[in-house]
């Protein structure tokens, strides 16, 4: 089975997640520069056989859009041009970067560690949004 593929876009880094390749579990991939994004996707479908993305939409507490909005629909419409074959999905991501946070605590990081392990924020971040993926899949 091919994989899915998670992306936490972010203006300066995106954190990316992957499933095995049965779908069952999400793993964090990697967190790079977000200008570097599209290469990276295409050098990994060219390795890797990928299903589909899922993309995380921040949203306010209320419900409304965040500001990144419009560049998360521009991805989406980038990546189903160069993936056509694959589905492009949206997910309300509105509490990941929290969770990752308190995830990497418990993994014992130290707050003043945090601010020097933002990449891993990121990567954390983009599982997190993955497994609610899976989980709403598989309902």
């Amino acid at each position: 089975m091919p994989r899915i593929l998670a992306i936490d876009y972010g203006t300066k880094r995106t954190g990316l997640a992957v499933t095995d390749p049965l779908q069952l579990i999400a793993t964090p991939l990697d967190t790079i520069h977000t200008k570097d994004l599209l290469i990276y996707l295409q050098s990994y479908a060219q390795k890797e056989e990928v299903e589909g993305f899922v993309i995380g939409m921040p949203k306010k507490l209320n419900g409304e859009e965040a500001l990144l909005k419009p560049a998360i629909i521009g991805l989406q419409r980038t990546l189903k041009k160069m993936f056509p074959a694959q589905t492009v999905e949206l997910i309300d991501e509105r509490f990941s970067s929290v969770m990752a946070i308190q995830a990497l605590k418990l993994q014992g990081a130290k707050r003043k560690d945090l601010d020097t392990k933002e990449g891993n924020i990121d990567k954390v971040s983009a599982t997190i949004l993955l497994q609610d993926y899976l989980r709403m899949k598989s309902v």
